[in-house]
């Protein structure tokens, strides 16, 4: 184990930097002053571009310093970043040389949340599964949920008690100096994501990893090479027990305490290092489709066993409709569904959703929506995903990926010259959304699964999707 390093939440009388005036630091503002602490927020933006959320700011009592040299002469104690930046740029090496703290929101409460906090991360997945371990950890207090969703926590330190429980979603970019204590973690699997902003897969899996440093537990995914060799290292160091899950049946535990796994006879199985092995559920007790959902229920199943019940697993999967902007059912329209997965922002998601569409609805045409943002991730499994997909009749490619992601369809194996005839490409998103309906014929199904990030046209996945279900909506009856 590593040594833990102390990230006190005393403000008081200290000079606080916050950097960036998104929804993870605009909570602290207020919660920092009330402490004692004095609030600096720094914003690349300049203070026209953030509007009203300028004079929010001010009138929540932070000094503001916005423009191109946001981030010159700081000089206060603490430093709290967005995530998005990365901790190493020049001007947070000085500051921390000259002995500021530097951390981001979520790493503030991990290291000194009063209960006990789960920590799920990964490169899929992560949502879905975050939301699941929440609802399944119902101890005698509340069940919070935070990280790259819910709400932000750091605030939250004085009202949470020790009979409380977290689950939160961890990115890669949050973990980057995260060194702090989980009850038990999640590491979903570990695919190529953000090499647009990571040095490469080598800092991005090493970022990824930060999060087992003081781990009570590990849930890993054997069907992954990348986790499964991390799990083999931890179960060989002997330091962090591991429960591996798997949407194959294994034969044995491979040095785990306890693994999950799915039979061909579609029950969920846990075995436990004795050998003894009980039915947890049956998969079609998942409301969610796709089997990729069975490994998350897997997965939230694992982290939360020893706090939860088996009846409580059971009645969540049966409930559970899923998250927002994950094959979002949002209208039909004359015989057309449309579905809004604005949240997948990688190919293996996207892939995904196609899996989890062609399972449920195997006799519906998909017309699909892909591109946006330029993660730097490659798209041959992507265009694998899309082009042995039998009722996939139309791609409608947009965003600022459009040309990478048709290069890779027509270098693909796959490829046959019929195809070139289901490709259509728009260069904007409305003109997208639209080009989709109108191949759409009856029987449809109209879905918004990017494979890429939304910040080439929008703010956030969220807005992304929100456009997409506006325009569907108003297509006519």
């Amino acid at each position: 184990m590593n040594e833990l390093k102390t990230l006190h939440p005393d403000v008081r009388g200290k000079k606080v930097a916050l950097i960036g005036a998104g929804v993870s630091n605009m909570p602290l503002i207020g919660f920092i002053r009330a402490h004692g602490g004095d609030v600096t927020l720094r914003e690349k933006k300049t203070a026209s571009e953030l509007g009203a959320r300028a004079d929010e700011i001010r009138e929540l009592g932070a000094r503001l310093i916005c423009g191109e040299d946001y981030l010159c002469g700081m000089d206060e104690d603490i430093i709290i970043r967005s995530p998005g930046i990365r901790p190493d740029i020049p001007e947070f090496c000085t500051a921390v040389e000259n002995g500021a703290l530097l951390a981001c929101e979520m790493e503030m409460f991990a290291a000194n949340a009063p209960c006990p906090v789960y920590a799920v991360t990964g490169s899929d997945g992560k949502s879905t599964t975050t939301t699941i371990l929440s609802k399944l950890l119902m101890p005698g207090g509340v069940s919070y949920l935070g990280g790259n969703i819910g709400e932000p926590l750091f605030q939250k330190v004085d009202t949470i008690t020790s009979d409380d429980i977290a689950a939160v979603e961890l990115s890669s970019f949050q973990l980057m100096t995260m060194d702090a204590p989980f009850a038990s973690v999640v590491i979903t699997n570990i695919t190529p994501n953000h090499l647009n902003w990571h040095t490469g897969m080598d800092e991005y899996i090493e970022a990824k990893c930060r999060i087992l440093r003081h781990a009570g537990k590990a849930v890993l995914n054997y069907d992954c090479d990348v986790t499964r060799q991390i799990g083999e290292k931890l179960i060989s160091d002997g330091k962090v027990p591991v429960t591996w899950f798997s949407l194959s049946e294994m034969k044995q535990n491979f040095g785990a305490e306890r693994v999950f796994f799915l039979r061909d006879d579609g029950n969920v199985i846990v075995r436990e290092a004795c050998g003894c092995e009980s039915v947890l559920m049956n998969r079609r007790d998942v409301v969610l489709p796709g089997r990729h959902n069975i490994a998350n229920y897997m997965a939230a199943s694992a982290a939360a066993w020893d706090v939860t019940t088996p009846e409580r697993i059971r009645e969540v999967a049966s409930t559970f409709a899923g998250v927002r902007h994950r094959l979002q059912f949002i209208c039909e329209k004359q015989g057309v569904r449309y579905y809004n997965s604005s949240i997948d922002s990688s190919p293996t998601r996207t892939a995904a959703a196609i899996s989890a569409l062609s399972e449920t609805a195997p006799d519906r045409g998909i017309v699909i929506i892909c591109g946006g943002y330029d993660k730097n991730i490659p798209f041959e499994p992507l265009a694998e995903a899309l082009l042995s997909c039998p009722i996939i009749k139309k791609i409608v490619l947009t965003g600022a990926t459009r040309e990478k992601i048709l290069d890779a369809i027509k270098a693909s194996p796959l490829y046959k010259s019929a195809d070139e005839g289901r490709i259509l490409v728009s260069a904007d998103f409305d003109g997208a959304v639209i080009t989709a309906s109108v191949a759409a014929e009856e029987g449809d199904s109209v879905l918004l699964s990017p494979a890429c990030a939304s910040f080439d046209a929008f703010p956030n996945f969220e807005v992304r999707g929100e456009r997409f279900a506006a325009i569907a909506n108003s297509l006519k009856d």
